[in-house]
Parts: structure tokens; sequence; C-alpha cells
């Protein structure tokens, strides 16, 4: 599997962040890594998204750094100018598949349905985004999808929180856990890095525990 995506795996946390102000961009980045987390996931749901991922990755390079919410071609080549290293969209867009294919960057498409699964493994996807995860079934519907498709894996976002994610943290079919409890916009707005890494730091250490019994 590509190493990008394993990195993932070993992480097994994807912050979902909407930033309003880039210059919030690299202190976010390092109280995340003070909290244990090194991924972390810029949404393009505001225009100070490309800028906050290129100074992340011009000046923290120990930090994985993609873009999400990535919807269209020429978003996927704005996020790749600035430096992120992998992409995830909400639904599955054959055409962004294969741009973010051809241009090398590893691509997390979202999916809902076995329709959906069965065209990203025709494109080669072997890791899907369930989105929204708590609004669609939950930890129950992630296992339900997966059981006829064998090894594929899922990143599941979408409601997901301190009080569920230890349900999503035990299962073998999670690949890693996308969220924004650690990195709410009310805590990045307010530059409260020492609150966000104490979030980040509950949440890895519940991951630890899960994954190696300590």
């Amino acid at each position: 599997m590509n190493e990008t995506l394993m990195r993932i795996n070993v992480c097994g946390i994807v912050p979902v962040i909407k930033l309003n102000d880039a210059g919030n961009a690299v202190p976010l980045a390092d109280a995340l890594f003070a909290g244990g987390i090194d991924v972390m996931e810029i949404t393009f749901r505001t225009p100070a998204a490309r800028d906050a991922i290129e100074r992340v990755s011009r000046s923290r390079p120990e930090m994985l750094v993609g873009a999400g919410t990535v919807l269209n071609e020429e978003t996927l080549n704005a996020a790749k100018d600035a430096g992120a290293k992998f992409i995830v969209s909400p639904g599955l867009n054959p055409a962004t598949v294969r741009v973010a294919q051809n241009a090398g960057l590893p691509i997390i498409p979202g999916v809902l349905t076995p329709t959906e699964i069965e065209l990203g493994l025709s494109l080669g996807i072997e890791v899907f985004k369930f989105f929204p995860a708590e609004n669609f079934g939950g930890i129950s519907a992630v296992h339900a999808i997966a059981a006829p498709y064998g090894n594929i894996k899922f990143v599941p976002t979408g409601g997901i929180n301190a009080d569920n994610a230890s349900d999503y943290f035990k299962s073998d079919k999670v690949f890693a856990v996308g969220g924004s409890w650690m990195v709410t916009e009310e805590l990045t707005d307010s530059g409260d890095w020492a609150e966000i890494t104490r979030l980040t730091r509950e949440a890895t250490t519940l991951l630890k525990i899960i994954r190696h019994g300590r």
C-alpha cells in the first residue's frame, strides 16, 4: 500500500480542519503534534485553505498535511501546488480520482453504498471515506457495507467525537478515524492550542490503549 496511506493508518486519527485564518495553520499543526498526531486534513471549505496547507507543508515537514473537501480538478491542483500529500473528497467522482492518481497523490473518496464502493474498486481504490458516518448508521453500517468486499478499509468521518470514537477505534474495518472534535472552529479561531493538545492527547491515548492495551 502507498506509504502516505500507511502513515495515516499508523497515526489512526485524521483531524478534519476548517480554518478561517491561514495564520493559525502552523500553531495548530504544532498543537496536534504535541498531542501525538502527525496527520492533518485541511478542508477547502474556506478561502484560507490553500495558504494554510502551504504554510504547514513548508514550515512543518514532520506533519503530513492533506486537503479535504476536494470536489474537482481545479481544487485538487491547488492543493497539490500548495504541498498537500493526500486528497480527501466527500464523494466519489471518477474524474477527480483519476486526476489525483495521475498526479501521484493518494485519494480517499467518500462512499455510502455498494455501488460506489465497486466503482472505487474499479478505479483501484482500497481505502474509502465513509461519510457522514453517524448519520448513516455508524460503526454497524461500516461493518455491514464492508462485509462483501474483503480487505477494503474505511476512514469514517462525520459525527464522531470523544464519546463514540472508541467504537470506531476497535474495528478492524477502520483504517483511521476522521473527526473535528479536537479541532473545532471555535478552538482554532480562538487559538486555544493548549486545549487542542489536551483533546488530541486524550484521543491518541485512547487509541493506543485499544490498539496495544496500554
